[in-house]
């Protein structure tokens, strides 16, 4: 039984990608996702220019879900050039993912041509961070107008293959991954957080998190991640990266059923610590002996047939 699958001209050992924002800021951390079991990996996502985050807390957790508002704070690209070199230096035969975000639209091709100059083997564009411009705080990726146009200036400034991280916060995520598509997307990540979200601490009578609100990741939003994945599977010829709730094994393959070509893990290191790696590819393989199949590509999509 194989692992190792092939995704946008990048051979990865094994089909699991550490999601953006979560251990991948230093050469150290992703060398060390990379020696627990992981693929490949997503750096944080990063602006040209460093970027300061909220304040704390910032993170809450429990058996459910996780909420989050960092922020979407960073080194900046010019800082981070000489870790993603190490990195692959480190890990030559694991592809590295290049998240990128900016807050304005005409921002975007700066901050593509700057990543291209790094050792990033692909670029993901996170367009589902807050959009400065718009007066109702909405993402890049909440309109199809804008997903589009975002993704056409990538694509006209990138040497490097680009995945687009869309939302699930929209009203029909095939109008959406239809627009990056025509916009010259190569893949898709889907997705980032749902919500935003809000705990109130019952004690102290005020919301947990300082900035009040944060995205929703975790189990809970698994069965949003496998809709999604599915619609778009059937609407575009996109590969597609399943980013959202997976925790087992058996959650990756469902993923893969769906139509994803490889699964990302963020905020299961929290629920199974940075062994989930590892242990997610056990499981899978486990998997695939059980109902003899040989490699991950004859997976993909098959609950389609």
């Amino acid at each position: 039984m194989n692992l190792s699958t092939t995704f946008l001209g990048q051979k990865f050992p094994n089909p699991i990608v550490l999601a953006s924002g979560i251990l991948g800021v230093t050469a150290a951390g992703m060398t060390n996702v990379i020696k627990n079991g992981c693929g490949a990996v997503t750096a944080k996502s990063l602006a040209v220019k460093p970027r300061p985050g909220h304040p704390n807390p910032t993170v809450i957790s429990n058996e459910h879900y996780m909420i989050n508002a960092v922020g979407l704070s960073g080194e900046g690209l010019e800082n981070a050039e000489a870790e993603f070199a190490k990195y692959k230096k480190n890990c030559p035969k694991n592809p590295l993912i290049a998240s990128v975000i900016s807050m304005k639209m005409e921002g975007f091709e700066a901050v593509t041509k700057r990543v291209n100059q790094t050792k990033a083997d692909l670029i993901e564009v996170n367009i589902s961070c807050p959009n400065v411009e718009d007066e109702f705080g909405r993402s890049f990726a909440a309109l199809p107008e804008t997903a589009y146009e975002a993704t056409k200036i990538v694509k006209a400034n990138s040497e490097l293959p680009v995945i687009i991280k869309i939302s699930p916060n929209v009203t029909s995520i095939v109008e959406i991954a239809k627009a990056v598509e025509e916009g010259g997307a190569d893949a898709v990540n889907m997705g980032n957080t749902l919500g935003p979200g809000m705990v109130i601490d019952t004690h102290f009578k005020k919301p947990v998190l300082a900035n009040k609100m944060g995205g929703v990741s975790g189990p809970a939003i698994k069965p949003i991640t496998v809709k999604n994945v599915w619609q778009i599977s059937q609407s575009t010829n996109l590969p597609i990266i399943a980013t959202g709730g997976i925790l087992t094994g058996n959650d990756a393959v469902e993923m893969f059923l769906a139509g994803a070509s490889l699964v990302g893990i963020g905020s299961g290191v929290y629920y199974r610590g940075i062994e989930i790696f590892q242990k997610v590819n056990d499981e899978i393989q486990e998997y695939m002996e059980k109902e003899n199949v040989g490699e991950i590509k004859d997976l993909i999509g098959f609950a389609h047939q």
